[in-house]
Formats: C-alpha cells, structure tokens, sequence
C-alpha cells in the first residue's frame, strides 16, 4: 500500500474517547459526525487495538482498496495527538481525487469530529 496523505493534529478529547468515537461513529446520536457525500460509504473498522490505533475500511466507492490508519497517542494537554494516514494500492489516484480524499479525511476528523468534543 501506498501513502498518499497524512495529518497530525491534537484532538481536545483523550485517546479512549477518540478511540471510542472512531469505533463508533454513532454511539452520540445527539453529536453526529461522520456525515458522508454521496460518493462515500460507511466505514468499516478493519483493526482497532485498545485505545492506540484504529484502522477504516475505505470510504470511498471508487477506491474501495482505501484505508485509513488512525495513531491516537495522549498528547502533552490531555488530548490525543490523533495522526491519520491515507493508504491505497496501485494504480495511485490522479492528484485531483487524492486531494479530494485528503481534503475529505481532514474534515471529517479535524472538523467535524473535533467540534463534537468542544473545539
């Protein structure tokens, strides 16, 4: 696999809850976050190892070979310094649609699961 997009960035929430948010998308019905496109399917969990990674089948039907690897070591506040990392096979994606998928990737987790947690 391939590596065609990265981000790091800290989440307010600490790593348990991030985890259990990724595992679980809608287990807060009154915090909803991982609102797709229509070019997006729901996510599976392929790997979840305790409260440190968390690893997405792809959300995208025309690249259904996607993951998503999710670090989510504590960082230095209390939160989590949530890394994900974007993974596909050949043949790799034109740059057009891996910014799209960057770009998608970065708003459903440093967006809009960031706001659920209050930032």
């Amino acid at each position: 696999m391939i590596e065609i997009g990265s981000r790091k960035r800290n989440q307010p929430a600490p790593p348990h809850a991030v985890f259990e948010a990724l595992v679980e998308p809608d287990r807060d019905p009154s915090r909803p976050w991982l609102e797709l496109l229509g070019d997006e399917v729901r996510p599976q969990v392929v790997r979840a190892d305790a409260v440190s990674t968390v690893v997405w089948s792809s959300l995208w039907v025309r690249r259904p070979d996607a993951i998503v690897r999710f670090d989510l070591p504590p960082g230095d506040d209390g939160g989590t310094d949530l890394h994900w990392t974007l993974h596909v096979d050949q043949p790799i994606p034109d740059d057009a649609l891996i910014g799209h998928l960057r770009k998608r990737v970065n708003q459903l987790i440093n967006a809009n699961l960031r706001y659920t947690f209050g930032q």
